[in-house]
């Protein structure tokens, strides 16, 4: 099944110290966190899904907006046909994502629970 539309469906933050950030948005919103190793913990309680990524440095546009959908090359096919560039692809935990710009220079990401790349 090709998805018709893709809907923002989790967000992620780039950390540089996950315990101080962590600790910071406990103690700012009352957020709690499910930890996938050292450097991912998602976030909870926030009223979007997410989580916090440790990155040498923060992403070049903030924040990650991810999008989920269930084939993923037809993702990737349609995000270049439209002009975007994949930038990574990677496998997680539980599935596949990839990262790509718009043609402003934005960056988002597409995931997908099914199947890996490599």
């Amino acid at each position: 099944m090709t998805d018709t539309v893709l809907r923002i469906d989790y967000n992620e933050l780039p950390v540089t110290d996950m315990a101080a950030a962590k600790a910071f948005y406990s103690a700012a919103f009352g957020w709690t966190f499910l930890d996938y190793g050292p450097t991912y913990a998602a976030f909870e309680n926030a009223g979007i899904d997410g989580g916090l990524r440790l990155e040498a440095k923060p992403f070049p546009t903030g924040a990650l907006i991810l999008l989920r959908a269930e084939d993923i090359l037809d993702a990737e096919r349609r995000v270049e046909a439209a002009g975007g560039t994949i930038t990574l692809r990677e496998d997680y935990p539980g599935g596949r994502r990839f990262l790509f710009t718009d043609p402003s220079g934005n960056q988002l990401g597409i995931y997908s629970l099914h199947g890996k790349y490599g």
